[in-house]
């Protein structure tokens, strides 16, 4: 593996992730995901990895949000990881979707409503494979980090079914 860059504990960084990701959204959705829908950056050059847009509501603030995220298809869920880079901290939209799983997600010009569940065990284990498999940063990722690298289900969710508080 490659030594852990010096730079990602810039605290420029999350701010770059924050406005690059506005624009990367903005251009999405305009393009319905023609542009921005793969993820072609280091692992991703030679084998693009697709990207959908994940909403995800403020935990504190209550503010909707919406971020590109690298996913895999497994089954009829989608899997997303929480790797922000190898960063030492959860990015913020995974505590945002661990305070409120319910959320929808974009998938190039279609929207999905989706329940985010944290994989754990032997399906974490799995599904971290499988996401590896796609794009080999991940395992990087997980070098350069001390905490655990977060793998999330978003399961397909029938909002006509869904109890209201």
């Amino acid at each position: 593996m490659d030594a852990r860059p010096a730079q990602l504990d810039s605290p420029v960084l999350p701010r770059l992730f924050k406005y690059t990701g506005k624009a990367w959204v903005a251009v999405y959705r305009l393009t319905r995901g023609r542009i921005g829908g793969k993820w072609r950056i280091g692992a991703g050059w030679r084998k693009p990895v697709p990207v959908l847009l994940l909403d995800h509501r403020g935990r504190k603030s209550g503010r909707q949000y919406t971020v590109p995220v690298l996913y895999v298809e497994h089954g009829s869920s989608l899997v997303v990881v929480a790797s922000q880079g190898g960063r030492a901290e959860h990015p913020q939209w995974y505590r945002n979707l661990v305070a409120s799983p319910e959320t929808s997600v974009q998938v190039r010009g279609s929207r999905r409503a989706v329940r985010a569940a944290v994989a754990t065990g032997a399906e974490r284990a799995e599904l971290w494979e499988l996401a590896v498999s796609v794009y080999a940063d991940f395992a990087t990722y997980q070098s350069w980090t001390d905490r655990e690298i977060p793998v999330i289900v978003l399961s397909p969710l029938d909002r006509s079914s869904r109890t209201r508080p």
